[in-house]
């Protein structure tokens, strides 16, 4: 999806063309173009080796690419280094020196600059209180903070550089769950008050999705699909995205039939059930993938609807939600119902199931 797409949010503010990596005659990166609007929350998701680091660190300035160009606002910035660049970098580690009190840590970018104290301290004090935090932790020290604390202190004295991007290498990953969702939110928000520029890097989809206007996702140094977090998580671009995505029931499917109709196939048992296919008039072979809420164990009304044979292998209660686990013919089937849809089904017992064609999503081997 174009970043013309997402209401509020400037298209070419940063922009990349034909940027390719190599490392010892190995291509590691190779995007063709990619653009980020101004103010947006932009995540970069992948696996390990992914090539998500050398993205972040190219678009940073902290290393050049091997061939293709970086613009800032029209500005090319190719050959600028990371220092001398409007941008700034929220590291997993955090980078805070133990030795300085907390207000010291968030005035430092401003005495490198040779900020009169007086305007240092209100300042500090006032990004305290955007990240959250009163006006006691000016003289606390490092040492003294929760993991949380610590957290918001590097966003602060990121934002004391007073940059047009702000860059985050997944700067979540070391907390426990507790305090990621916490963070979650209050970074989400926190974008919002700030009106800056933030790309974030991060392995858990879950986590960019919660947060993103759009999300980029990386596969062996190449970005595979880019889009808003919904139409990710409703039309992955490919079954690598899908299976990145976690429980997505996926069926195996041949060209369609007749009567807009596909043949579920399995290698193993030859299934010969037929289905709906979603409105697709250029279907090829390849797999049928169906979130696990969007399966009813009741006929839905007012509309044609795909149904398969089931049968249930358990279930799982997740507070509000319960987790059916079920066979078909080899292939896992997993539905998620709210829990006011209590079923006592039996462990072996054989259940019909339906979805809406609408609800499906097809892609190509």
């Amino acid at each position: 999806m174009s970043v013309d797409n997402i209401i509020g949010i400037k298209p070419d503010f940063l922009v990349l063309r034909s940027i390719t990596k190599s490392y010892k005659e190995k291509l590691v990166l190779s995007i063709d173009e990619l653009k980020i609007g101004e103010n947006e929350f932009f995540s970069i998701v992948g696996p390990s080796g992914s090539g998500k680091s050398t993205l972040l660190s190219i678009l940073s300035g902290v290393e050049e690419p091997s061939s293709g160009q970086i613009f800032l606002r029209d500005k090319n910035i190719t050959s600028i280094p990371a220092e001398k660049r409007p941008t700034a970098m929220v590291f997993q580690s955090l980078s805070l020196f133990p030795h300085m009190t907390i207000g010291q840590n968030i005035e430092y970018p401003l005495k490198v600059k040779g900020i009169q104290k007086s305007i240092r301290k209100n300042k500090a004090i006032e990004l305290l209180n955007t990240l959250r935090l009163n006006d006691e932790f000016y003289e606390k020290k490092i040492t003294e903070c929760s993991g949380g604390e610590r957290q918001r202190i590097a966003i602060a004295r990121v934002l004391a550089y007073d940059p047009e991007v702000l860059f985050l290498d997944e700067p979540l990953s070391a907390l426990d769950y507790r305090l990621r969702k916490t963070l979650e939110v209050e970074l989400k928000d926190l974008h919002k008050r700030t009106k800056k520029t933030f790309i974030y890097v991060t392995h858990s989809l879950e986590e960019a999705m919660i947060m993103s206007d759009r999300i980029a996702i990386m596969r062996d140094g190449k970005i595979i699909q880019i889009d808003k977090p919904e139409d990710i998580y409703l039309k992955p671009a490919d079954k690598f995205i899908d299976n990145f995505l976690g429980e997505n029931n996926i069926l195996p499917v041949k060209t369609n039939v007749q009567n807009g109709k596909l043949k579920i196939i399995n290698k193993e048992k030859n299934i010969n059930d037929e289905i709906l296919s979603p409105k697709n008039n250029k279907l090829k072979e390849g797999y049928l993938i169906i979130r696990p809420e969007c399966i009813e164990f009741k006929k839905l009304d007012k509309e044609i609807n795909s149904s398969i044979e089931i049968t249930l292998q358990n279930d799982y209660f997740l507070g509000s939600k319960i987790c059916y686990v079920a066979d078909y013919n080899g292939i896992q089937i997993t539905i998620e119902r709210p829990r006011e849809e209590k079923f006592n089904f039996k462990v072996g017992d054989k259940i019909k199931v339906y979805w809406k064609p609408s609800d499906s999503h097809f892609v190509e081997n």
